[in-house]
Parts: C-alpha cells; structure tokens; sequence
C-alpha cells in the first residue's frame, strides 16, 4: 500500500451516484490534497459487455473486482491512454519535468532542449535522482540497466508496459515519449508520497496534544471506516451505499453536536435569503443604472449652468461695486456740497435774524431767492444732461474701445499670419509690429512712427516683387499656350495611334479566335490522350495484379530453388577445381587472342586517320555548297 497511489483506477463507468462527494466533503477537509495527478484511462463504453479493470482482468456484469493493491501482471496489456505521441502534450510533459527537477535541485544542467532527445545515461540520472526522492537509499544497478530499470517500475505499480529494446535508443523519437510518461508517473508519485510524509499521524489517540476535530483522529477514524467498507463493497460489486451513507451522516452529527432545530433554522434562514438575492437578481440593475448616469448627467449639465450664472453674477456684481464706488464719491461730493450750503444757509439766517429788513428789501430777497431756485433747477437739469452725455460719450468709448481691441487683435493675427509678429519672426527683419493694450496718445504716435514707416517700406518691397512675379506669371503663361499647342498636336498623335491600336485589336481579335480554335483542337487531342492514358493505366495495373501473382508464385518457388541451391552448391564445390584449370587454360588463351587484336587495332588505326583526311575534305565540300545555296 505505500508504493501505490490512493485513488480508483477502474477504467469501469462510474455508477455511484455524486451524493457520496457530497458526503465525503460533509465537513472541511484539509487543502493539502496528498492525492497527486493520477492518470486515469478513458472509461470504455457502457454497452460494452465486458470491462477491463485497471490492474486486472476483464470482469463481467456482477463479478469480483480486482483490488488496485495487488501486484501488477496479467495476459491483457493496457494501453497508454495519454497522447504521447502529441508534441504539444509532449512538449507540456517535457517542461513539466525541467521544472521538477530544477526545483528539487538535481545536480546536472538540464534544460527543455536538452529534454527532446536526452541520451540514455542523462535519463539514468534523472531516473535516479527521482528514485532516490522515493528511497534515499536507492541505488542504481550497474548490469542489466535495461532489465532492472522496467522491473522497479513494475514494482512501484506503473500500469504500462517499457519494453526492454527502449531502453537502448532512450532517446529516440519513438522511444523518448513512453519513457517520458514513465518519468512524469514517477514524479505524481514522489509528489503523492511527499504529501504523505509531511502530514501527520492518522490515528494519534496516544498523543496528549490537542487537536481541531476537524483534522483530529475521530473524524479520520470515521472518514476511513466509511471509505474502508464502502470500498469493499464496491470491490464485491455493490454500487450503492445507501446505509453506510446514512451512518456515516449520523456519526458525524454525533462527533460534531449537530443541532437538528438549529441547522433547520439556518437552512430556512438559507432559503430566504437565496429568494431575496433571486428577487434583486431579477431586478433590472441595467435600467437603474442607466437612470442614475442619466441623472448625474442633468446634474452635471445643472452644475455648469450654475457656475457659468454663478460667474455672470461674479462679474455684475463687480460692475454694482465699481458703480457702487463712483455713486459714493459723488454722494460724498454732494454731502460736503450740501454741507457748505448749510453752513451757507446758517450764515444767511444769522444775518437775517440779526439784520432788519424792509418790505422792498423782503421783496428783493425773494425776487433774488427765486432767481437762484430758477438758476439752480436750471444748473441741476445741465447737470443731468452732463451726467447723461458722459455716460453716452463713456459708452461710446468703451465700445470704440473694444472695436479698437478687436481691431487690434485682428492685427496682430493677421501679422502672426504674416510671419510679421514676433520680432523674431521671418518676415518682421527685426522690427516689431505688435500693438500691445496701450491708448495714450504718446503710445499711438510711437505706433506710427514704428510700424508705419517699416510697413510702408515693405509694402514696396512687395510691390515690387509682385511685378516681378506678374512677369513671371505672364511668361509662364505664355509658356503654357505653348504647351496646350503641343498637347492638342500630340492628341492628333494620339488619335491616330488609338486608330491603329483598334486596327490590331482586331488582328488580336482574329488571332485570338484562330487560337481558340486551335485550343479545341489541342484540348480534342488531350481528351483522347486522356483516354489512351486510362487505358494504358489500365493495362499497366492488369500487368502489375498479373506480375504479383507471378511475384507470389516466384516466392513460393523461391524456397525451392534454395534447397536446389544448396544441393548444387556442393556439387560445384567439387567441379571447383576442374573449372578453375580450365578458367587458367582460357586465359592464357584469352591473353594470345587480345594481343592478336592489339595488332589488329594498330592497323585499323593508320587507316582510320586516312579516312578522317578524306572525311575533312568531305566536309569542306558539304560547307562550300552550303554557302553557295545560302547565297541564292
């Protein structure tokens, strides 16, 4: 049991019910999961009468399964139900690996491309180096690698077959990927095992610690009884475990206090609460959303509405203020006016009090009083006319004055336009024709006598090159009339040359047809070459049928003609002497024969070179009738 890993490897279809998951994980569990990366086959189909189990023979409809603890070995071989010869999966194993080994510290360099192909010592070291995770005292055999390498794996419990001519070409590219997925097997077993080794007891009832119940010794006793009887059940065939569930779920509610009135409250409690979140669900949070931003749209568009007013009352207010502080100096002007007269009126009321007047004198001052009341009404309405004609004249102004801004403004783009302004610009030469927000009368008369006299100046200078420019105009008209003269004499050409294009468009036009039909009479010709094809294919293949039955028939007669073979072979091993004299006396027959031919060949050379001179007369013959036929 510690060399296999915990886990179902039945390639039956699962017919248990997940209700024993949810029973499993009735309580919390630990998050360390010691069940590592387990390589379960694909289940076979359900209508298949007979099922294969993982480590054992086939079983039928209600038999005996084999246990996963037994030792490996039977007639059947399973097959490898990994894409091993998928690169991409390759490729995830390889990577796989590296990072393993680079993380246990191995102590070789090992990288992913020295993982395509390694050779069979650097798969010795990693073989043993994952080994001794699994037993620190492993040692690596040094005869029969081949041998011990795929026995250790039978050993652990590995469900597939390595064969033993793999391990000579370990890293073949037919080889390299069973011994791959032997490796990774191994790897999900030192990670399984690691896990084991790093939790604790299963059942401390002897140690004096406390512990959470959770992980403690009851509820591991319980999870282990449970699984213990429902997986030998499973093993005799059963394939629901109705009561062992049920008293699984009492015992736990008895370790753990389950209160029945408190967990019905809960789940009621549980239900009202998943109906509210429902209701909220089905709610329309889109809409509502959309009405919110909506509504903070109007109340931004409100808020800069407010703000544009709030500045437009910012700056009434700060006209009232100024007209404000004029009103106060005149009603202050006119307070110490009124003052003065009065102390002026105190003055005269002392003198009239004091003096004694007569009814001429009387009548005089009153005379005198209504003339001054006739001239003051009369001075006031001046005064209002005043007051009005300044505010006129100061409206006056301030628009002149904003004309004259804009007037201003309009200069100076149109001398930014210009490349007139700054100083530095490309047109100014150094001058500056900016008017900047000053109307004093000194300041207008330096405007003048600073942009005036250079503009005018330039004005020149532009008149002039416009001259120029005119003159080139009319130079360059003139050279265009010349120019239109020469493209209505090349459209005449033209004309001409699209008439003698349409002449041989339709030379192309009939040469066209004519190829066409040559075209059918080539394609005719294919057609039949097709057929002739076909049947030469035809009766190549009726040669080929026909040249393999003789090939089959020669084949039988084959082994026939070795065992003749063989008997003629001794018999010609005793003739072998007899005919090697006789080969000796041929030739030195031979030699005499070629040495006569030698001769011979001497001969026939000297009269060969007097039939090349006659050949070379021949020749220049041929060539001169050649040049006299050439010339008529």
């Amino acid at each position: 049991m510690s060399r296999r890993p915990s886990s179902r490897y039945s390639e039956m279809p699962m017919r248990v019910t997940d209700q024993r998951t949810s029973l499993l994980n009735a309580t919390p569990q630990n998050k360390d999961n010691v069940f590592g990366k387990l390589n379960i086959p694909k289940p076979q189909s359900t209508t298949s009468e007979r099922r294969t189990s993982f480590f054992g023979k086939g079983i039928g409809p209600g038999g005996q399964r084999n246990s996963m603890f037994g030792a490996y070995g039977g007639p059947e071989k399973m097959k490898d139900p990994r894409p091993l010869h998928d690169k991409a999966f390759v490729q995830q194993c390889i990577k796989q690996l590296c990072e393993f080994l680079v993380e246990r510290g191995f102590p070789g360099s090992v990288t992913v491309k020295s993982l395509q192909s390694p050779s069979t010592k650097e798969f010795l070291k990693i073989f043993e180096f994952i080994y001794t995770l699994l037993e620190p005292s492993f040692q690596m055999p040094t005869a029969k690698v081949e041998e011990e390498i795929p026995k250790m794996l039978k050993d652990l419990g590995y469900p597939f077959a390595l064969s033993k001519s793999s391990m000579y070409s370990i890293g073949a590219p037919h080889t390299w990927p069973q011994a791959l997925g032997a490796l990774i097997w191994l790897i999900d077993a030192v990670k399984l095992f690691g896990g084991l080794r790093e939790q604790s007891l299963l059942f401390s009832d002897f140690s004096d610690e406390p512990c959470d119940i959770e992980d403690g010794a009851e509820y591991n006793k319980l999870l282990m009884e449970y699984c213990s009887d429902t997986y030998n059940k499973f093993m005799q065939g059963a394939d629901t475990f109705d009561d062992e569930d049920a008293d699984y779920v009492n015992k736990l509610r008895k370790l753990y206090n389950v209160d029945e009135a408190l967990l019905q409250s809960l789940q009621e409690k549980h239900a009202m609460l998943m109906e509210h979140v429902e209701r909220l669900e089905r709610e329309s949070q889109t809409d509502r959303l959309a009405g919110k931003r909506t509504e903070k749209l109007r109340l931004q568009a409100d808020l800069q509405k407010l703000q544009n007013y709030r500045c437009t009352l910012e700056a009434h207010k700060t006209g009232l203020e100024n007209k404000a502080a004029v009103l106060a100096e005149e009603l202050e002007a006119a307070d110490m006016q009124l003052e003065g007269l009065k102390q002026e009126r105190t003055r005269l009321q002392h003198i009239l009090e004091n003096q004694k007047f007569t009814p001429a004198d009387i009548e005089r001052i009153n005379r005198e009083k209504n003339e001054l009341q006739q001239t003051v009404h009369s001075l006031n309405q001046s005064l209002e006319e005043a007051e009005q004609l300044v505010w006129n004249e100061e409206v006056n102004l301030s628009k002149a004055k904003e004309k004259a801004e804009m007037m201003v403004a309009e200069y100076n783009k149109l001398g930014r336009k210009l490349k007139l302004i700054p100083q530095s610009a490309e047109n100014a030469c150094g001058h500056d024709f900016e008017i900047r927000a000053d109307y004093s009368a000194t300041t207008i008369t330096q405007y003048k006598t600073q942009i005036q006299n250079p503009l005018k100046n330039m004005m020149v200078d532009v008149e002039d090159e416009y001259s120029r420019l005119t003159n080139v105009k009319l130079s360059l008209e003139e050279t265009v009339e010349q120019v239109k003269s020469n493209i209505f004499d090349k459209q005449n050409d033209f004309k001409h040359l699209k008439e003698q294009i349409r002449r041989v468009d339709q030379q192309l036009e009939h040469d066209m047809q004519e190829m066409a039909q040559e075209e059918e009479k080539w394609a005719a010709e294919v057609d039949s070459v097709e057929a002739h094809k076909k049947r030469l294919e035809k009766n190549v293949m009726q040669g080929f049928e026909e040249s393999e039955e003789e090939l089959k028939a020669a084949q039988q007669q084959y082994h026939v003609v070795v065992q003749e073979t063989n008997e003629e072979n001794r018999m010609v091993s005793k003739n072998l002497t007899d005919v090697l004299n006789s080969a000796a006396n041929h030739l030195c027959a031979v030699e005499k024969q070629c040495n006569e031919q030698l001769k011979r060949f001497g001969k026939l050379k000297e009269v060969i070179r007097e039939d090349e001179a006659d050949m070379k007369q021949l020749t220049d013959l041929v060539d001169d009738f050649i040049k006299k036929v050439n010339n008529i």
